[in-house]
């Protein structure tokens, strides 16, 4: 994203000093300078005449356009205090959060709120790039422990689907964790996972791939497990 600014003043020094001021670009980024109009002096101190007009603009970094705005969520959570890490990977754009004793509250149940910042986060740098942009957002390591409770679900579900020949239907999860699931099952012999529901309800469900399947979705009765 363009960022620009103009400065006029009688002298180019003046002007460019003004543009400068204007455009206030982080320290890190690459300004350019561009002269406009030279300082042209009246005739005979009446007629005509004109100052000194430059250009100020540099090319704004996806990842400063997603700190300042995950800032800006952020504060309006009431936290403050938050050490903001990004880095651009190929396409894609890794921001890691340190929030002190407030992660928690950032992470919120199941990573809801973690997840509804980071789609944020990417629908505000598409509006202002072109091309798609993956943005990636984690809170110390709870991805990483997410991804260990996700795989361990799947595959604690898919010994049960395999004894009772019983579809599972999990909870619904966002598409990072629905493809973490998918993944699992597909290391696993004698089962198979696809996914149901739209939008916010879209869930995975796990089923064996014999054709000894049942319609009715979800755990085994116990009482039927119980006396089989």
């Amino acid at each position: 994203m363009l960022k620009e600014a103009i400065g006029t003043a009688a002298t180019i020094e003046e002007a460019q000093s003004a543009a400068i001021a204007q455009l206030n670009a982080p320290e890190n980024a690459n300004v350019t300078i561009e002269v406009i109009d030279i300082p042209v002096k009246k005739t005979l101190g009446i007629f005509g005449g004109n100052q000194a007009k430059v250009r100020a603009y540099y090319e704004e970094a996806d990842y400063l356009q997603a700190e300042a705005f995950i800032r800006t969520i952020l504060s309006g959570m009431g936290i403050k205090e938050v050490k903001i890490e990004v880095k651009e990977v190929d396409e894609d754009i890794h921001i890691q959060l340190d929030c002190g004793d407030d992660f928690s509250q950032v992470i919120g149940r199941r990573g809801e709120t973690l997840d509804a910042i980071q789609y944020l986060t990417r629908l505000n740098i598409s509006k202002n790039t072109e091309g798609y942009k993956r943005v990636l957002i984690n809170v110390g390591n709870y991805r990483e422990k997410r991804e260990g409770t996700l795989r361990e679900l799947a595959r604690k579900n898919a010994e049960r689907v395999k004894k009772y020949g019983k579809n599972v239907c999990l909870d619904p999860m966002n598409p990072y964790e629905r493809r973490i699931v998918h993944t699992t099952i597909q290391d696993i012999a004698g089962v198979s996972s696809h996914s149901i529901g739209s939008d916010s309800d879209r869930r995975v469900v796990i089923s064996r791939t014999d054709g000894n399947k049942v319609s009715r979705e979800g755990f085994p009765d116990k009482k039927k497990a119980a006396g089989s």
